[in-house]
């Protein structure tokens, strides 16, 4: 619970709330390289990392994969468990070992369901998040087209 609670993500929350979520968490690593997700399959999950680093990258016809960021401890991975169609807009794999909490999504939503104030607070701190992701691909894709 302690681990859940520490990360930025959920920090200030309540502990009865915090608690609720902790039957959907499981700590997962991964080695350097491993995807941890991969564009187009299903997004079922995301994960908060605790430690290491990973990248973020999209195909870009003709361009193969280009970076879109580097995420790492205190951050969280995997935004699109939140919103149909719950697919990965992106490639995520370790560039050194990475330790995660992993959080079943499908529960996640269906308990933000059962609690639309929880569920508002938890949007609330996820939305800066998605601006910030958005705003990097941009900042990427000014780069990518710049450089033609």
């Amino acid at each position: 619970m302690s681990q859940l609670s520490d990360h930025p993500l959920f920090t200030g929350l309540p502990r009865s709330a915090v608690e609720r979520f902790c039957p959907f968490a499981e700590d997962v690593n991964f080695e350097p390289g491993q995807p941890i997700f991969t564009e187009g399959a299903p997004a079922l999950r995301f994960y908060l990392v605790r430690g290491g680093k990973v990248a973020l990258s999209a195909h870009a016809p003709g361009k193969g994969h280009l970076l879109v960021q580097t995420l790492g401890r205190g951050e969280t991975l995997g935004l699109s468990w939140l919103f149909p169609p719950y697919r990965w807009q992106f490639d995520a794999r370790p560039v050194e070992w990475v330790e995660t909490i992993t959080l079943d999504g499908p529960s996640m939503r269906a308990e933000l369901e059962r609690d639309p104030v929880l569920g508002y607070e938890l949007l609330k701190r996820f939305t800066p998040i998605i601006l910030q992701r958005l705003q990097q691909t941009r900042h990427r894709l000014l780069d990518l087209y710049s450089s033609g």
